[in-house]
């Protein structure tokens, strides 16, 4: 029977790719010349510390556009809450999306079973396993799936006949 997974993942080498380039242009860029401004990656958490507010915009668009270009959907970063630190530098903690949670697999099942296509949606873990009969019905639930707009980024994996 005809399957395939619908997972949420970043790959890690190139995320930390990705960091290291905006290490690499901070040090080269002119406006950054002089500035105390880092960002380093840990586990699943990007770390940005930047000496002001403006420089940590600056800093959210050069990682945006480093993970762009190695492949990594900016709906993959959870931008949580700045924190203030020494003087009026800031810190900010980046998540890294992994896996899809319980309330967005349950909206992404019901979404299906809505459009009444012929097929099974089981929660396995942090994924999703779509069978179907026919290869046209998991096609028919990719383009379904892509065309929802979901802000976390989705792969398909695991496509068997």
């Amino acid at each position: 029977m005809p399957s395939f997974d619908i997972v949420s993942e970043v790959d890690r080498a190139e995320a930390d790719n990705a960091v290291q380039n905006v290490v690499r242009e901070i040090t080269t860029r002119y406006d950054f010349k002089g500035s105390k401004s880092t960002i380093e990656i840990k586990e699943d958490v990007i770390t940005i510390h930047a000496d002001d507010d403006m420089k940590l915009r600056q800093m959210h668009e050069i990682l945006q556009g480093q993970m762009q270009k190695r492949g990594i959907e900016p709906g993959s970063l959870d931008y949580q809450k700045e924190e203030p630190s020494a003087g009026q530098s800031v810190r900010q903690l980046v998540k890294l999306r992994e896996g899809i949670d319980r309330d967005l697999a349950r909206k992404i099942i019901k979404s299906v079973k809505d459009g009444k296509f012929k097929v099974q949606t089981a929660i396995q873990g942090d994924e999703l396993r779509v069978t179907g009969k026919k290869r046209d019905d998991l096609q028919a639930v990719m383009a379904h799936v892509k065309e929802l707009g979901l802000e976390q980024p989705l792969q398909f994996k695991n496509f068997r006949d």
